[in-house]
């Protein structure tokens, strides 16, 4: 059946996708966008917005539990988990809806269906009223995400072995939990039964929990998350799972040593893989690296008009680095001349207890780059604002080049440390010295005075510890 023509065609509606569509729309492209599931795609539905839901309610849980601390009584505190996971699908309703809103304000068609490439700027789209061609004169955007990567003998089956999807939607509160994975998600999912009453173990197959951020991050979160009661178990695989109604037998190898332990619940959080399946990539000459569409710094695939965008073009895997991508290649359409995406300028959020954010590079990466470095650090019991606050357990470091004062890194843990990292962000956008960050006065009492301490630390000029 012959469709329509538009400017665009994107295809995909998650926070690279809508935001492409959006901002094509803003530059006055006629805009359609395609979506086989959800609006707002995992990020909204099944990813960032309802995990953070989730850890928001542990984190008060957690709270009421210190109670007597604050001078306060909270006298048999409890948990409804049913009512837990009502509220975390409603907040992802809502911005779904929200999602719905925008695509009617700025006036982007939506159609609902499987996309597939049928040549030149068409695209073919099966959903319930059968199969159309859609039409794009400028360009198409492949904005299709990532899935949970399965792992041989390791796959979810949502009853006792749970993906991200399941742990969402939890069919009953584990009582002891082996989480597969130490990044982003499985930190996340950890920090949340931990905090409500699950026996933790997280099995890492690095050297390091959290192995993307900063060693010394990583090592300081590593001991909060075992003073929680968590067993982290490094340099570990998981070699089988032997499943049965009830429960789930482990097979770990640590140091060559294999052992078997018993958990009634099991979550595997071992990575992602992007969804380039009967997207008719080969066809149309994009080239697929391990799961990835393969593009340069502009998200061009080199094919004429093509892009991709967000995670199925590969690293860093977080939404707001596809939504920065989907407004560059929508200006790009539009005949604008954006400045490239750069990774290293991306922050990176995890939202455990302790949260960690950091930007740019870690201390290791900076000198395996050559750069002679300076390094700060600031604790936050030297802080009177994180004292106050009752959340005295955390650390700043900062890295600069040692020749010209380049912010190159900074790398947070402690509380609130997701919401802190931007202006670390913002100095390195504008190319900040330690000389114009030291010159900068930061108001107290906040959390933020630390970022100034850290500054100070790495030039040996520390005022408060």
């Amino acid at each position: 059946m012959a469709g329509k023509t538009y400017d665009v065609v994107v295809i995909g509606s998650g926070p690279g996708g809508y935001v492409a569509a959006i901002r094509c729309a803003q530059l006055g492209l006629k805009t359609c966008v395609i979506e086989r599931e959800n609006l707002g795609g995992i990020c909204l539905n099944w990813g960032c917005i309802p995990t953070k839901a989730l850890l928001r309610t542990s984190e008060i849980f957690h709270l009421m539990h210190r109670a007597k601390e604050f001078g306060l009584k909270a006298e048999n505190v409890g948990y409804d988990l049913d009512a837990v996971v009502k509220r975390s699908r409603g907040v992802a309703k809502q911005l779904n809806s929200g999602v719905g809103f925008l695509m009617k304000k700025n006036k982007i068609d939506v159609v609902m269906g499987t996309a597939t490439l049928a040549g030149a700027k068409k695209v073919s789209v099966t959903g319930e009223k059968g199969t159309e061609e859609i039409t794009a004169s400028k360009a198409v955007i492949l904005a299709t995400g990532a899935r949970a990567r399965d792992l041989p003998g390791l796959e979810a089956d949502g009853k006792r072995v749970w993906s991200y999807r399941h742990a969402l939607v939890p069919p009953h509160m584990p009582k002891k939990l082996l989480v597969i994975g130490s990044g982003a998600i499985g930190i996340e999912f950890a920090s949340f039964y931990n905090t409500l009453g699950a026996k933790t173990t997280v099995v890492e197959v690095l050297d390091r929990v959290l192995p993307v951020e900063d060693a010394e991050i990583s090592a300081f979160a590593k001991k909060q998350f075992q003073k929680q009661g968590m067993t982290i178990l490094e340099k570990s695989t998981v070699k089988k799972l032997d499943r049965s109604a009830d429960k789930v037998v482990a097979t770990i190898e640590t140091g060559g040593k294999e052992t078997t332990e018993e958990f009634d619940t099991v979550i595997s959080a071992v990575g992602i893989v992007g969804n380039v399946e009967n997207l008719g990539l080969e066809a149309a000459g994009v080239k697929v690296d391990r799961t990835h569409v393969v593009v340069d710094e502009f998200c061009r695939t080199g094919v004429d008009g093509l892009y991709a965008i967000g995670d199925l073009a590969g690293a860093p895997w977080l939404a707001h680095k596809a939504m920065h991508e989907g407004v560059m290649v929508a200006e790009m359409i539009a005949g604008g001349h954006p400045h490239a995406t750069r990774p290293e300028t991306i922050a990176g959020c995890t939202y455990c207890q302790p949260q960690v954010a950091s930007v740019g590079y870690t201390e290791a990466k900076a000198k395996e780059l050559g750069y002679q470095v300076k390094v700060g650090h600031f604790p936050f019991i030297g802080n009177g604002k994180a004292i106050a606050l009752g959340e005295p357990e955390g650390m700043i470091k900062t890295v600069f080049d040692a020749k010209t004062g380049e912010l190159l890194g900074a790398h947070m843990v402690g509380a609130e440390v997701t919401e802190l990292i931007q202006g670390y962000v913002i100095g390195r956008k504008l190319e900040t010295t330690e000389a114009e960050l030291m010159d900068t006065v930061f108001p107290h009492p906040t959390l933020s005075e630390m970022m100034h301490e850290a500054v100070l630390d790495a030039y040996g000029k520390m005022l408060h510890m």
